[in-house]
């Protein structure tokens, strides 16, 4: 059997797919076709036609005609069966069995037809093989795509990098203009909490009622600030060095962040104390109900791995600007955490809040004190401790060797994917030294503390773009047990408690008064021993 060409053609003699396979000259094939219609007739119940050359073997398929142009030596029976082949082929990749569906999918019938006929003789295949075939992929093109797509995502990787450190450097400038590690506490991460910055001031105290805020609370507590301690306070009348440059700086700084606060955007105020004052001011609170959730960490790890110490304290306080807001309950959510137990204030409904998690006052006929700025009500506070190390926020490796008359130092740090840290600094003890370590690799910033002979390795942000990173220095040889311990601090906008406030609920109706929640976890004692 030796199938000449194959072809869809209209009642009308129009060729709308034909393939050639064996070698002949078109003019001789498109002679064939176009006498196929004259020689058709109609009645006839058989469905082949034998010239002095050729023979035409056909199926009606609707209003078209499925056409093989075999030799006459071909064998009729195996004719009839390419052509039951075509004709189930033809359904599977045409739209519609007419002049437009055909036109349309002529090349997909075209690539089914040669996967069925080889150089004019039937291939042993089956319909299903057939898709099969035609929808097969290259594996040098599916290579090629693979390489591209590589290309793709490392161009996007590349871009994210770049983009984080254009961010970076401008959260530095800022920081460099506004001086030290703590200038802008939340910059980049998607939420800047107002007023919350490293120097402001959280009521933990627990104090029952009184006559006249109604919770009593002392607004003592221990300052998110990282400022070193034991540093005799400026006097009072003393004029400051070089003031007209600090106005300078301070004016460039409140207009970049006036310029964030027209845009919508609430801003963390990194509160220093200034000549002759005692301790920092918090930015007071804007919205008519703030809640402040605060988490501190006390970690000790041991430099060859482990945790000696794990625990976190943290505490939820409310603060209410006007009186008329007080009516109110908080519900919340927690992120369930089966290490941490809460324990709420002795005027809180213990009841409505293990049944519900709604925070309110036993007696709902009275009000929540409201408090001028720094004032807040302590609503709970928990605690979690464990021994487990993936809890761990940040983890440092210190890698000291001695080689010579140099001790090299290799640090590493790790942040899993829980947190994203900010203002991150690393204090690393050095032996006293009269110039400055030779540090020859950092991923971030350092600054050397002669007077306190102590490395600081600092990183502005630590997120997905930067879990890890290492620095390298160079210093005198030196017993490695000096380089410990090793002290860390860092802020970040996430908690372990995962506690949220998710509605107001006014006693007295009407709509619930708006509220902000502000959140940090911070560093109380962190170290690695």
């Amino acid at each position: 059997m030796v199938v000449l060409a194959a072809s869809i053609i209209s009642k009308s003699g129009k060729a709308l797919v034909s393939r050639q396979f064996v070698e002949m000259s078109r003019i001789r094939i498109e002679g064939y076709l176009a006498a196929f219609p004259k020689l058709v007739g109609t009645g006839k119940q058989h469905t082949y036609i034998e010239t002095e050359n050729v023979r035409y073997v056909y199926q009606p398929i609707e209003s078209l005609y499925l056409l093989l142009v075999t030799n006459k030596q071909s064998n009729i029976l195996e004719d009839l069966e390419t052509l039951t082949v075509f004709s189930k082929l033809v359904p599977e990749y045409s739209y519609s069995l007419d002049e437009e569906g055909i036109g349309r999918s002529a090349f997909e019938i075209l690539f089914a037809f040669d996967e069925a006929i080889s150089l004019g003789h039937k291939e042993n295949v089956t319909v299903a093989q057939v898709k099969q075939y035609c929808e097969m992929e290259s594996h040098e093109e599916r290579l090629h795509k693979l390489v591209l797509q590589s290309k793709i995502n490392e161009t996007k990787d590349v871009m994210k990098r770049k983009a984080s450190e254009i961010d970076k450097s401008k959260i530095e400038k800022n920081r460099g203009e506004k001086g030290g590690y703590m200038s802008l506490q939340s910059m980049g991460s998607g939420r800047i909490e107002a007023g919350f910055g490293s120097g402001t001031n959280i009521s933990s105290s627990t104090g029952g009622f009184g006559s006249g805020s109604g919770f009593g609370l002392s607004s003592d507590s221990e300052s998110f600030s990282s400022k070193p301690k034991g540093r005799p306070p400026a006097s009072a009348s003393a004029p400051p060095k070089g003031l007209g440059m600090q106005l300078g700086k301070t004016q460039r700084t409140n207009q970049f962040l006036e310029s964030l606060k027209a845009e919508g955007e609430v801003i963390v105020e990194d509160v220093r104390p200034s000549i002759g004052q005692s301790k920092p001011v918090a930015a007071p609170p804007t919205d008519p109900v703030t809640v402040t959730v605060e988490e501190k960490l006390n970690v000790t790890l041991k430099r060859d791995g482990g945790i000696g110490n794990f625990d976190v304290q943290g505490t939820s306080s409310l603060q209410i600007i006007n009186q008329d807001d007080g009516f109110i309950q908080l519900q919340i959510e927690t992120g369930g955490n089966p290490g941490i137990v809460f324990k709420t204030h002795p005027n809180i409904n213990k009841e409505l809040f293990s049944g519900e998690s709604i925070l309110g006052l036993k007696d709902p006929s009275r009000p929540f004190p409201a408090g001028q700025a720094g004032d807040g009500v302590s609503l709970l506070k928990w605690r979690m401790q464990s021994s487990d190390e993936s809890l761990v926020p940040l983890s440092i490796n210190c890698w000291p060797s001695v080689s010579g008359n140099e001790t090299y130092v290799n640090m590493e740090y790790e942040a899993p994917t829980m947190f994203d840290l900010q203002n991150v600094v690393i204090s690393i003890p050095l032996p006293a030294l009269r110039d400055s370590p030779n540090v020859q690799q950092i991923d971030g910033d350092w600054r050397y503390d002669s007077k306190k002979s102590v490395l600081e390795w600092s990183i502005v942000l630590i997120d997905d773009s930067n879990r890890s990173g290492s620095m390298e220095f160079v210093i005198p040889p030196v017993d490695t047990s000096d380089l410990f311990p090793i002290s860390v601090r860092f802020t970040a906008t996430s908690t372990f408690s995962d506690l949220k406030v998710v509605n107001i609920l006014p006693l007295s109706g009407g709509n619930p008064p708006k509220f902000s929640q502000r959140t940090l976890l911070s560093t109380e004692n962190y170290q690695v021993v």
